[in-house]
């Protein structure tokens, strides 16, 4: 199946959501272990294993990093539906609708065709 011509509108929803998801994979790398301070613990040995497992104390989140989580989060929410019920979904069905789902995914992926600006 060649690549369905993808709205304007729907390509720039899907590159901004994969935005929105990479950036709110790296906050949350970047985050304490805990949203509340929490102490830290060390655990036994596990059974088969050298390993101890252990975390630092964790001082919980900022009030910048509680509100960041909660925007992006918010964005990854809207730019899904915006996605997912786009009218341009409704033309395809069966093994068609599968595959340019999954070419709209991988062509927003690789950052083909222009992105609105995020807001």
């Amino acid at each position: 199946m060649a690549e369905p011509d993808f709205p304007a509108d729907l390509r720039d929803a899907q590159l901004r959501l994969h935005q929105t998801r990479a950036a709110y994979g790296e906050l949350c790398r970047e985050l304490p272990w805990s949203v509340e301070p929490m102490p830290g613990w060390e655990g036994d040995k596990q059974l088969h294993s050298e390993r101890i497992g252990r975390m630092p104390d964790s001082p919980g989140y900022t009030a910048e990093q509680t509100t960041e989580v909660a925007r992006l989060h918010g964005m990854l929410l809207d730019l899904a539906e915006q996605v997912t019920t786009h009218p341009f979904w409704r033309e395809l069905r069966g093994p068609e609708l599968v595959e340019a789902r999954m070419a709209l995914k991988r062509t927003a992926a690789t950052g083909v065709g222009p992105a609105a600006p995020a807001g």
